[in-house]
């Protein structure tokens, strides 16, 4: 479908914009929706919208491609990135320290850029090459 063709470009490019650029600690004293990469509340809908349109894009396949490998880059770069989102807003307002998210966010917080770096990457490639296999 076109839809989530057009959603996962726009979701991977604005989750691999913010975690490439913006710091870990969002500003948590704004309250509402706000579109600002730093509102925590913005990046948690994007992580939503971002791992959401990736599982959805494994799913779904656009005419004359192949499906399931078809989209899977960025299908996998939606769902990382969205992860990565989705668990810093978990972390930030989290106040019990546990072993094992500690490590989860120990391997997030080295490779935020590089998930960032590859889900812009695969926004712009898929935006370019929308039928070619893995793009």
């Amino acid at each position: 479908m076109l839809q989530f063709y057009v959603l996962s470009i726009l979701a991977n490019a604005l989750a691999g914009f913010i975690l490439f650029t913006c710091s870990d600690d969002g500003d948590a004293s704004e309250t509402g929706f706000r579109f600002s990469p730093e509102n925590r509340t913005f990046r948690l809908v994007l992580g939503i919208v971002s791992a959401l349109t990736g599982v959805l894009k494994i799913l779904s396949v656009i005419s004359g491609d192949v499906p399931v490998i078809g989209d899977l880059i960025p299908a996998l770069a939606g769902i990382a990135s969205g992860f990565a989102l989705i668990f810093k807003y978990y972390r930030q307002g989290s106040s019990l320290p546990s072993e094992r998210s500690e490590k989860i966010e120990a391997l997030i917080t080295v490779n935020q850029r590089w998930v960032g770096v590859v889900a812009m990457a695969s926004a712009a490639l898929h935006f370019l090459f929308p039928t070619v296999l893995l793009l």
